[in-house]
């Protein structure tokens, strides 16, 4: 089993930024990549970023450039910093663990409200 804990969510206004954390724990051997998806009310979970094992990061064409994927190993930690936030920025960011021939980890979400 793969446990992910995210903190960081909250309200910012628009230009502003927050700090999202993902914990990871359990048998973390089994994945492959790490990141963030969100959910916006309404809409399907959508891809934010990624990290994989050799410091690769993917992003979205949505937040290139104003978002940030870090990883601290020692703390099995992955940090998402999010500048220039815009009101579509605001859902709920969940952290996501791929798992090859396992189901995927998830973690149970944290919400950013971004408004003025």
């Amino acid at each position: 089993q793969v446990q992910l804990v995210e903190s960081g969510g909250g309200l910012a206004q628009p230009g502003g930024s927050l700090r999202l954390s993902c914990k990871a724990s359990g048998r973390l051997f089994e994945i492959d990549s790490v990141g963030w998806y969100r959910q916006a009310p309404g809409n399907q979970r959508q891809f934010v970023a990624s990290i994989i094992a050799n410091g690769r990061t993917t992003y979205a064409d949505s937040v290139k450039g104003r978002f940030t994927l870090s990883r601290d190993n020692a703390k099995n930690t992955i940090y998402l910093q999010m500048d220039n936030l815009k009101p579509d920025d605001t859902a709920v960011y969940y952290c996501h663990g791929r798992r090859p021939g396992r189901s995927d980890a998830w973690g149970q979400g944290t919400q950013v409200t971004v408004s003025s």
